[in-house]
């Protein structure tokens, strides 16, 4: 497990929350159930169809002493969504933070990308959004306490060339972010948004090499790595980020300032 933050009373910063991550079990999404775990939540986390490596992070921090559960579940499937969030208020009585991490990326020049690429990614990074934090929503909202955090990207800055369809998908999270913040702030619930720009996942190694070296376009020399996009959602989560709500939240070693090293 990672660094713990220990405070003054002995407790971990997120010891008695419960805690559901969607798209759990690899890159990003399994470095965020490892930090909440190693934080004291107990962690509830999705796969799609990566079961042996979900399963295997599931054994690994049990193993560590953390209270972690893997459930399949299909982001764009309402009735799967439900089964997931009933699961977890049966196993754990609550529901403090919601990591909506879950999507996909199908890139494509604009001028040749077909209607389905376009679909499958606002409706899954969008629509699954939606859709667990509608399902999380009643149950923050009645404690007075919740925590929602969306993964945006970089991109919905910015903007990628071959990435219309993730970017459009990103932005409108980041809309999504602010507008959930207004409603629910007054009831204790906070919703952010972080952005990452390259980090050093599965995902990146399938792209290098394409555009050159792509860390001489980033100020910090270097990819990120998935812990440390993890350790910002962990802030998030915790009860020092209560008075930051609405906020999308670069992390991106400079990349978005368009300055080369």
């Amino acid at each position: 497990m990672s660094t713990t933050e220990i405070h003054s009373n002995g407790r971990k910063r997120l010891e008695g929350d419960v805690a559901i991550v969607s798209g759990g079990s690899r890159g990003i999404g399994s470095a965020v159930v490892r930090k909440l775990a190693s934080e004291g939540a107990s962690v509830v986390f999705t796969y799609n169809q990566n079961k042996e490596s979900a399963e295997k992070i599931v054994s690994e921090l049990r193993a560590a002493g953390a209270q972690v559960e893997c459930l399949p579940c299909s982001i764009r499937d309402g009735e799967s969504v439900k089964k997931v969030v009933e699961g977890t208020l049966e196993k754990f009585g609550r529901v403090d933070i919601l990591v909506n991490n879950a999507g996909i990326i199908r890139d494509g020049l604009f001028l040749t990308m077909e209607e389905d690429a376009w679909n499958d990614v606002l409706n899954t990074n969008v629509g699954g959004t939606f859709l667990f934090s509608k399902a999380v929503c009643e149950h923050m909202v009645f404690q007075k306490k919740g925590r929602i955090i969306n993964m945006s990207s970089m991109v919905s800055k910015t903007g990628s060339v071959g990435q219309a369809n993730y970017a459009a998908s990103k932005g409108a999270i980041n809309a999504f972010t602010k507008a959930l913040a207004a409603e629910l702030a007054s009831k204790g619930v906070t919703v952010n948004a972080v952005a990452p720009g390259l980090v050093a996942t599965e995902m990146i190694e399938n792209v290098k090499g394409l555009a050159g070296d792509l860390t001489k376009r980033i100020p910090c020399g270097r990819f990120a790595e998935p812990e440390e996009v993890a350790s910002l959602i962990s802030f998030l989560a915790s009860k020092e980020a209560a008075y930051i709500t609405g906020q999308v939240i670069l992390i991106d070693g400079g990349l978005s300032l368009q300055a080369r090293r």
